[in-house]
């Protein structure tokens, strides 16, 4: 299938008033400054995103409004994050009509399906759209591991375009590779693990901490397309400690409060989120200052 996703992909946080109902202007104003920025796509509503925590009516409000205002700058994705394979393929057909170029599919939620149950699943969604679809693969948030033999069995379907590798191993982009050769679009899907995947053969990158640092996120991206290994590692290096917050439980809560402290957005999440407090919220604000006061270029 056609498509011409590479680079940075914001997995783009949601933003909420303060009664907690869903903030399309503010949503829209940080698509600005990531578009600003010069990434090379958006995910909208995927984890980062509470995709979860959406009704059905606010994902198609949201969704509309975001690829209006893009204006098919850049690709603009969707997360599929649902409870069933029914309503799975609902919001992926609903995506299409929507305008979305493309779907970020993950396993469904709540239930630990197997490998067979695992790719009837992708396979089922797949049907019900015409997009090209993103593998996500993140089973250390959703305990489904979707192994390299299951992306090379899935690979007989062509709107399988690409994935996103967020098993926090990056070995396995040498056995997807080496199982599927230049079958998928594969992308690093942990934010810590970046320069290594894509040393590895990853073509793209789906950030959180983007939100934050969109200017250092892709000052880095430049660096490693660049070959510029050198300096791509010194801002690696100064990046690594707020990019770790990608790989914790409470990402959102910590990225949010990172996007907050940028000035780019509230911190917000809606509930059962609730908002960081006491020694932890200190020890967070601690590395995302630090790494304000000391992000590259800064004088």
């Amino acid at each position: 299938m056609k498509m011409s996703w590479q680079g940075v992909f914001p997995a783009m946080t949601t933003q909420f008033h303060a009664d907690q109902t869903l903030n399309i202007p503010g949503t829209l104003a940080h698509i600005d400054v990531m578009l600003a920025a010069g990434v090379h796509g958006l995910v909208m509503m995927g984890s980062v995103g509470e995709n979860t925590t959406l009704e059905a009516s606010e994902k198609k409000e949201l969704l509309k409004a975001t690829v209006a205002h893009v204006r098919k700058r850049v690709p603009v994705l969707t997360g599929v994050a649902e409870y069933t394979t029914a309503q799975a393929c609902r919001w992926a057909t609903d995506a299409a009509k929507f305008g979305a170029d493309g779907l970020m599919v993950l396993p469904p939620m709540v239930y630990k399906s197997d490998d067979r149950e695992t790719i009837a699943h992708f396979r089922t969604v797949a049907k019900a759209t015409d997009l090209p679809i993103m593998i996500y693969n993140n089973p250390p948030a959703y305990k489904v591991d979707i192994s390299p033999e299951m992306f090379a069995e899935l690979g007989d379907e062509p709107k399988f375009a690409s994935l996103k590798e967020s098993s926090d191993n990056p070995r396995r982009i040498t056995d997807i590779i080496n199982l599927t050769k230049d079958r998928y679009v594969i992308f690093a899907g942990v934010d810590d693990l970046v320069v290594e995947c894509f040393a590895l053969g990853a073509v793209g990158w789906v950030s959180g901490l983007v939100n934050a640092f969109p200017h250092e996120n892709k000052l880095l991206w430049d660096l490693l397309t660049a070959g510029n290994w050198k300096e791509a590692l010194e801002v690696y290096r100064w990046y690594t400690p707020v990019l770790h917050l990608d790989t914790h439980v409470k990402l959102v809560q910590y990225i949010k409060l990172a996007v907050a402290e940028c000035g780019y957005g509230s911190e917000l999440c809606r509930a059962p989120r609730l908002p960081l407090v006491g020694a932890e919220r200190e020890v967070v604000l601690k590395l995302i200052r630090q790494a304000i006061a000391t992000r590259p270029g800064k004088k």
